[in-house]
């Protein structure tokens, strides 16, 4: 198995179960709608739906449609990402842990589409009156796993090029 498998496989299994094992416990613990206070005028545990796309963008589309489109796109963002994935060196393991992460977090929101239409978002974060849309797991594994990307990319920048030395 090539290392980039033995980083992608474990990720995928681990972030998928983890992100529908944490949506799953939201649905069961709290009725739509309801927050939980857990650091106060910082942190609390919701339960809402998104029919949208990142931070509700979108999520007045009519359902039907809005479940074809997010469906189409997020099925092609996962080729376009497996595709560079698939075209990474087996040195590049920052990028393949970037690409794996966006990978997991993406699928594990599709699912969620494909069973009920929407995602669910439970973590919301607040300091006074600045509040930053709710979000869940899959969609902190994809920002991580951009984070990674950039980071892959700085890091190919700093690097010297010997090739072109006298």
């Amino acid at each position: 198995m090539s290392r980039k498998l033995a980083i992608l496989l474990p990720m995928l299994a681990v972030g998928v179960a983890l992100d529908q094992l944490t949506k799953f416990l939201v649905i069961q613990a709290l009725p739509l709608g309801t927050q939980i206070p857990v650091i106060r005028g910082f942190f609390n545990l919701v339960h809402i739906r998104n029919r949208g796309a990142a931070f509700g963008l979108l999520a007045n589309l009519s359902p039907h449609f809005a479940w074809g489109f997010f469906l189409a796109t997020t099925t092609l963002v996962l080729a376009v990402v497996a595709y560079l994935w698939w075209r990474l060196s087996e040195k590049d393991t920052l990028a393949s842990f970037g690409y794996g992460l966006i990978f997991t977090g993406a699928l594990g929101n599709l699912l969620d589409r494909l069973r009920l239409g929407e995602v669910i978002d439970f973590l919301d974060f607040h300091l006074g009156r600045y509040h930053w849309p709710a979000f869940n797991l899959a969609d902190t594994l994809v920002c991580l796993g951009a984070g990674l990307l950039v980071w892959a990319i700085l890091q190919k920048d700093q690097s010297p090029d010997v090739s072109h030395s006298l």
